[in-house]
């Protein structure tokens, strides 16, 4: 196999890298990619790249890249340029970002990224809050697989939980997350999520690795097009595209 070396990753600040064998993955999961995006059975593995923390976004300022979504772009552009490298000559395929649904979460628990919290998003010891999926790609690599992070839940030893009385939508105040109730709070004109999450913002888990202000105003000001688009115009996909927007990248 070849040996993993994920340090241009890691300079881009795309700091959080697994690697499956699509043979690997659960029955169920493993079928479904393989029906939609690989049904010639070309690829071995699936590659999965985050990001925690500032680097990213420094990353992308810098580059200067006239895009719409230039955090899209640039993730695309660094990890294809990564693979080129490590694997050369090897096929491989871009299965999000893009237009069809990929069950980021499900593999962020199989990469032992994500853990629950009260508002639906992973978090992570050390990092906070997370929901940073940048890009996943199938290949017909043969990269050594990665060990699944583990760690305790951090939401597990909270006994305050603050967020659950800060949110101003009262989201959080039930048995599970009202979506509804968020997703309206936020297109209020006198939201304080606009730009933000309230709750969010109260968790104590890796509070120095928030982002900044431009860099909220960024993915939240995509989160609420996505909300507002699918709310005004909704499709088949709206169910779940609004839930994904609701929970806009970012801690």
């Amino acid at each position: 196999m070849s040996a993993n070396d994920f340090a241009a990753l890691d300079r881009a600040g795309l700091n959080l890298q697994a690697v499956f064998d699509l043979d690997a993955l659960p029955d169920e999961l493993a079928a479904d990619l393989r029906r939609r995006f690989d049904p010639a059975g070309r690829y071995r593995q699936l590659i999965l790249l985050g990001h925690a923390g500032r680097t990213l976004w420094t990353a992308v300022q810098a580059a200067s890249l006239a895009s719409a979504d230039p955090i899209d772009d640039f993730s695309v552009a660094t990890a294809t340029a990564w693979f080129a490298e490590r694997c050369p000559g090897r096929a491989w395929r871009i299965v999000y970002p893009g237009d069809a649904p990929v069950g980021l979460q499900a593999l962020g628990k199989l990469a032992g990224w994500h853990h629950p919290t009260p508002f639906m998003i992973g978090i992570q010891p050390g990092w906070g809050t997370w929901y940073a999926y940048r890009l996943a790609m199938l290949a017909d690599s043969d990269l050594v697989p990665t060990r699944p992070l583990r760690h305790a839940p951090p939401c597990a030893s909270c006994a305050g939980r603050p967020c659950v009385a800060a949110c101003p939508a009262d989201a959080l105040a039930g048995e599970g997350f009202a979506l509804e109730r968020c997703i309206a709070y936020r297109r209020r004109d006198d939201s304080r999520c606009k730009a933000t999450c309230v709750a969010r913002l109260t968790c104590p888990v890796g509070a120095e690795h928030r982002y900044d202000e431009a860099q909220l105003r960024h993915t939240y000001a995509i989160s609420l097009r996505a909300i507002e688009k699918y709310c005004t115009d909704p499709g088949p996909g709206a169910p779940r595209q609004v839930h994904r927007a609701a929970k806009a990248p970012g801690a």
